[in-house]
């Protein structure tokens, strides 16, 4: 009997360098790369989701990336379900695949499978979308943070569609988001190895701010403003694209709105990180450390 299958997942907070090395690793392996960053899915979103360029991914085969329309509702448990289906066949011919990506909720439902949630009583859900629409996303988030503070701790607070979801399991129930997260891992018939990307502080803010800068200067303004007639579709809801509405709407300058834009993704990178730590099996590399890396898998990949 040959090496078990091996899932090697790439991840850490958005500009360390995720595409670059999970590119290497599928070249190495001569295998293919699974994207598990869920604004990657849409087509019309590319400057503002840092895609990999049409070079990188004539590299190497992908997939998840442009496999959506934005108008498409697309969740972590229809990733999960799509992800597995796609593993199985991919497992046929390759006995590595590579996964890349920063939203920790997609990467867990790959790997350990989705709690599962109570559903919404009747109406909630509109109560708190309407008020969002409002009042913004400050007194939402400020429920959240009161009544459920381990969750909001480690959530994509930025992230209205997460923010509603979680209180409206906790309007429905009486108990808060947390509670309904137990964590018990799914069996799955590959092996997970953990690649955690990370660097020095100073240097990665330094990066997502030069990041901001290129995409505004490669026509983030245009995409966002195509993309007007979807505002209220949940992954336009995030950094990048909420702040450049609040420009178009003129409520602030677009030198704010840049400015906004490098700090909540500098919040985001935070968050992110404190998500992928939680991980314990999860070994941690600098993005340049290819040997290091490769050969930290050569030797989970030999354990039988």
């Amino acid at each position: 009997m040959g090496f078990a299958k091996t899932l090697v997942c790439v991840v850490g907070p958005t500009a360390v360098g995720k595409t670059a090395v999970g590119i290497r690793l599928a070249r190495h392996f001569q295998t293919a790369v699974l994207s598990a960053d869920s604004r990657q899915f849409y087509r019309e979103m590319t400057i503002g989701t840092a895609k990999p360029t049409e070079d990188e991914l004539a590299l190497v085969p992908h997939h998840f990336i442009n496999s959506h329309h934005i108008t498409e509702d697309y969740s972590a448990g229809d990733f999960e379900r799509d992800a597995l289906a796609l593993l199985d066949g991919l497992f046929l011919h390759h006995d590595v695949v590579i996964l890349v990506g920063g939203s920790g909720l997609f990467v867990r439902a790959v790997c350990q499978g989705m709690d599962i949630l109570p559903k919404p009583l009747p109406g909630v859900r509109e109560r708190l979308n309407s008020l969002y629409r409002e009042q913004g996303l400050a007194p939402l988030k400020a429920l959240l943070k009161q009544i459920d503070p381990e969750y909001f701790s480690e959530m994509d607070s930025q992230n209205p569609q997460r923010v509603v979801r979680a209180l409206e399991v906790y309007e429905s129930t009486g108990r808060p988001f947390s509670d309904f997260r137990h964590g018990l891992t799914a069996a799955r018939p590959f092996r997970v190895v953990n690649i955690g990307l990370d660097t020095d502080r100073g240097l990665l803010y330094q990066r997502i701010n030069s990041r901001v800068d290129a995409m505004m200067a490669a026509g983030l303004l245009k995409e966002v403003g195509a993309l007007l007639p979807y505002r209220d579709k949940p992954p336009l809801k995030t950094v990048g694209y909420v702040e450049l509405f609040d420009y178009l709407d003129e409520k602030c300058t677009l030198e704010n709105a840049v400015d906004k834009i490098k700090q909540n993704t500098r919040r985001y990178a935070k968050r992110q990180l404190t998500w992928f730590r939680k991980d314990k099996t999860t070994a941690w590399f600098a993005p340049d450390n290819m040997e290091g890396i490769l050969a930290y898998i050569a030797s989970r990949i030999s354990l039988q």
